[in-house]
């Protein structure tokens, strides 16, 4: 389609007695600035932000120094760390050698106890039996009655 162009196009003309209206509505607009107040105001927080930032950034640089502090710190802490490792090592090694030696007393107060039940029970093999003399005496009703002499063991 071309573009109509009102000066170099020819309109037909309506016939006598034909009648065209037209009606026109108005529309009115008015002008209002609050789109350009909000922009404005959210603008100036823009601003304000950006100065913030820039103007809080502004310390003294002491990145470095808290940079050595925590690595002394660190190495203290690992220092700590080695020396209690050190400690509960000790300590391990200490309880283990006195349950050793307990172990060991208890080992040899068995060993005693075992040599005396030796020696112990030697004794009563060689030990001879007791003598038991056993004499019957006749009785009334026809039994024998059984009277030990010798002390009973």
């Amino acid at each position: 389609m071309t573009p109509i162009n009102p000066e170099t196009e020819i309109h037909p003309v309506p016939p006598a007695g034909t009648v065209y209206t037209e009606t026109v509505e108005t529309v009115v607009v008015r002008d209002s600035s609050m789109g350009w107040w909000i922009a404005g105001i959210l603008g100036g927080l823009v601003l304000i932000a950006a100065m913030w930032i820039l103007f809080a950034g502004q310390r003294p640089d002491d990145t470095d120094a808290r940079m050595l502090e925590a690595q002394a710190a660190a190495t203290q802490a690992q220092a700590a760390s080695d020396t209690a490792m050190v400690q509960s090592q000790i300590s391990g090694a200490q309880a283990s050698v006195e349950i050793a030696r307990a172990d060991a007393a208890r080992a040899q107060a068995e060993a005693v106890r075992s040599s005396s039940e030796a020696r112990a029970a030697e004794a009563r093999a060689n030990t001879p039996p007791a003598t038991v003399v056993v004499t019957t005496t006749p009785s009334t009703n026809g039994q024998a009655v059984v009277t030990p002499n010798a002390p009973q063991n």
